[in-house]
């Protein structure tokens, strides 16, 4: 069986002289920038300039193609191509020239979203969604010019596009976005396809020979949830946290099927059992119903079109997922730069066999340097707060982890309504607002006076004879600016906190981007923050108890972490430093 979605070639090499010309490019900072450039991240992927979203493909060690415009920092000015870093470590990365334009009839207006797999014999494809000279949406394929080159450089795309042309039941503006292909039991190659299919939200299989023409089935039709985009259906072992090739089915394996919803810009997933016979998924809870919107999300806060790849270099499901610009378009055009990728984390499949967990690789800890935190046993008293020092916050990494020494002072919330918009409970039950057990967390990109922060907290509900342990990242105090999105995110935390009387937090910061996990990835929400101290002064980390009852920091660490090589043009042009990729063994599974 071939190999899916990641090519890893036995070789070794170095990135270098890479010229400067490639779009995807930036020069490092000088004193010269202009204060936007305090808002760029440094160790989440962007290209050097212009709008970008979502990671596409990820070929050898590792490559990222992923949806670019190299004309402007808004995504509707000119048509969009395909931008191209390789990297030897998920961290570092260099540019190439864009690995798909729009030249040829069938994606004369745009190279969209796709996926790519490794064919038998090593020979990578792509299938994207091309807007035609008609502006009809069609999925096309191209393959390697070079298989040999490890910098899979040059793409082709064959006269014979589209590959899968507009059926007739869907509108030229709602077929878009292919998955990665696997292979069935039977032989056959499936992708899947989201389609509009006579006003139904749907998620087509097509199954294919020879990869080039195929036959459509239902996979999952959705009346009430309006257009659903970026389908991902992907297998998670049982049990353990190894991740799985993409073509695996049968024992000991589960299936989990991810859909993007227009109409909330979120991003919703669903485990249960996939028929490869019948191109058939059946949910483990089915009580949730077809409405995705109902479905377990995979982040509580500003993310959109995610993508997961079976790394298998280090044996893992790997997620990368868009966070978008949520200020001004005037914004955007003044930084030259919009959108950037979270940080790729791990994911495999919760003991309970309902969620996903999910972490950030630990290649992350490659960029660690300072490190700063408390005391273990440190008691947090009502009212409390205390700053962290001794690195700069604005790029750090923090681990804690919270001991509530009793949750008999928990909040009671009696009405079941309230329990169904934790989003809205978050607004509403805010970290200045007191409670009982919580709200206690973080405090993060704060200024010196605290008129602008970010709080990254948990709370304890008492519904009748259970808790509820509520999560929250409250971007309400984040910026003083006006006309920036910043709302209070909010998802439950699906675990027992009587029983364990713990709860742990990790939060990434890198300038713009807030990332948390809440749990040991049980609860996860990114936050785009602007806060405008940055510009002139430094940010502060504390961590804070606003609850009645005391909470004990059981362990807080807090690393500054080193910016990474992102696209990064040296004084003369060059990608700098050069990368070394490792050689690792090439097998077909």
């Amino acid at each position: 069986m071939a190999r899916l979605s990641l090519a890893v070639c036995a070789v070794s090499f170095h990135l270098c002289l890479l010229l400067a010309s490639s779009s995807s490019l930036r020069r490092a900072p000088t004193e010269a920038d202009t204060p936007n450039h305090v808002r760029r991240t440094a160790y989440h992927f962007q290209p050097a300039k212009n709008w970008q979203n979502g990671p596409m493909y990820h070929n050898g060690m590792y490559h990222l193609f992923y949806q670019y415009n190299p004309h402007s920092a808004l995504w509707d000015i000119g048509n969009l191509s395909w931008g191209h870093s390789v990297s030897g470590d998920l961290v570092n990365w260099a540019a190439l020239d864009t690995a798909l334009d729009p030249t040829s009839p069938f994606d004369a207006n745009g190279c969209w979203s796709g996926s790519a797999t490794i064919l038998p014999g090593g020979l990578p494809a792509i299938l994207y969604t091309g807007i035609d000279a008609g502006k009809e949406q069609v999925q096309n394929v191209a393959f390697a010019k070079n298989p040999s080159d490890p910098l899979l450089r040059e793409w082709e795309k064959p006269a014979y596009n589209p590959v899968i042309a507009l059926p007739a039941d869907v509108p030229g503006d709602n077929f878009r976005d292919p998955s990665t292909a696997w292979l069935g039991r039977d032989g056959l190659w499936r992708i899947a396809v989201s389609a509009e299919v006579d006003g139904v939200a749907s998620t087509l299989v097509y199954r294919s020979k020879d990869f080039i023409r195929g036959t459509p089935a239902p996979l999952h039709a959705s009346r009430a949830a309006g257009m659903v985009e970026c389908p991902d259906l992907f297998p998670v072992a049982e049990h353990g946290k190894d991740g799985l090739d993409t073509s695996a089915n049968g024992g000991g394996v589960r299936h989990v099927l991810k859909l993007s919803v227009m109409d909330t810009l979120q991003d919703y997933y669903m485990v249960g059992r996939y028929d490869d016979a019948a191109d058939a998924f059946s949910p483990v809870e089915p009580e949730r119903g077809d409405d995705c919107r109902s479905w377990r999300r995979l982040d509580y806060g500003h993310v959109y079109a995610s993508k997961s790849f079976f790394d298998t270099r280090n044996n893992r499901r790997v997620l990368w997922a868009w966070a978008n610009e949520s200020d001004s378009q005037a914004d955007d055009v003044a930084r030259g730069w919009s959108g950037v990728q979270t940080f790729p984390r791990k994911m495999w499949l919760a003991k309970d066999g309902k969620q996903l967990l999910q972490w950030p690789i630990e290649e992350i800890e490659t960029l660690r340097r300072k490190r700063s935190g408390l005391r273990r046993g440190t008691k947090l008293d009502a009212g409390a707060l205390q700053e962290i020092v001794g690195v700069a916050s604005s790029q750090a990494d923090v681990e804690v982890v919270f001991k509530i020494p009793s949750l008999e002072d928990a909040e009671r919330l009696d009405d079941p309504n309230r329990l169904l918009d934790p989003q809205k409970l978050c607004g509403e039950k805010g970290a200045a607002v007191r409670g009982g057990v919580g709200p206690f967390g973080l405090l993060v990109m704060a200024s010196g006076d605290l008129h602008e922060h970010t709080a990254v907290f948990f709370r304890v509900f008492r519904h009748h004879d259970k808790y509820k342990l509520l999560m929250c990242t409250d971007l309400t105090k984040s910026s003083t600016r006006a006309g920036v999105y910043k709302p209070a995110y909010g998802g439950f935390v699906d675990m027992d906190i009587e029983d364990r009387k713990t709860i742990s937090l990790r939060t990434l910061i890198d300038h713009s981007v807030v990332e948390s996990f809440g749990g040991g990835g049980r609860a996860c929400i990114t936050a785009r923050v602007y806060p405008e101290h940055v510009a002139t002064s430094s940010s502060h980390l504390y961590v804070f108890n606003n609850g009645s009852d005391a909470v004990k920091v059981a362990k807080l660490e807090a690393w500054e972490l080193t910016t990474a090589t992102v696209n990064v043009v040296g004084d003369h042009g060059l990608v700098a430093p050069a990368l070394e990729l490792e050689p690792t063994r090439h097998s077909e599974a």
